[in-house]
């Protein structure tokens, strides 16, 4: 018993010290070679839709972070000025007629999300974690709570996203998120990148509102 309890308190203060230390050390090596490597890309996507939609290139939304702190997340701008703010993709109706050339390019591949290296640079985010929830979902925020999941900071991309994204129910998609702070370490860290990488590919789990009306009803 006594080294099943000494073997258990190891693995709990290995997985502490890779949240709370060796994780940040990666993120911040991490994004920055993403920012160094993806600057020449992100400079032509942001002449795309400077291009092709008025407005701004980038969108500052406020998102809700680690333990109820809130900051603003960076993404590319992938709709029309007119879109709805601070409403998810998949709840607007016929999203669509919000579309401009370049769109969907930006959507189906995720290139959007890409200046949120920089958030992962400054400590806002993570690589890996749960996706950060806009300010007003208090619906997913409290059913992350119940899993611990509002304690770990959001990412990049996490278990929930790889699992079906846009596709799953909230209490579905926070359970995921509680399950992967339940196994947060290196190893699966890795797996969630790699799998990340076949999912944007294959431009899996991206769903807008009117497809996922359709889904719905068949």
């Amino acid at each position: 018993m006594d080294a099943n309890i000494a073997s258990k308190s190891a693995e709990n203060k290995g997985k502490t010290i890779y949240v709370s230390l060796v994780k940040r050390l990666l993120d911040i090596f991490l994004s920055a070679i993403g920012i160094v490597v993806l600057a020449v890309p992100m400079v032509v996507l942001a002449f795309i839709i400077r291009v092709s939609s008025r407005g701004p290139v980038l969108l500052r939304q406020r998102r809700f972070g680690q333990n109820g702190t809130f900051f603003y997340l960076l993404k590319f701008r992938s709709l029309k000025c007119e879109a709805p703010a601070d409403v998810p993709t998949h709840q607007l109706k016929n999203p669509e007629q919000y579309y401009f050339r370049g769109s969907r390019l930006l959507r189906e591949f995720s290139l959007d999300e890409l200046p949120q290296l920089f958030n992962i640079f400054l400590g806002h985010m993570s690589v890996v974690g749960p996706r950060p929830a806009l300010w007003n979902q208090e619906d997913l925020i409290a059913e992350r709570e119940k899993y611990g999941a509002n304690g770990v900071k959001p990412g990049l991309t996490g278990w929930a996203q790889i699992n079906g994204r846009d596709e799953l129910a909230i209490p579905e998609k926070a359970c995921l998120d509680g399950e992967y702070v339940a196994k947060a370490s290196f190893l699966f860290d890795c797996k969630c990148v790699f799998l990340t990488v076949g999912k944007v590919l294959k431009r899996e789990g991206v769903v807008d509102g009117e497809q996922k009306e359709t889904k719905e009803q068949v």
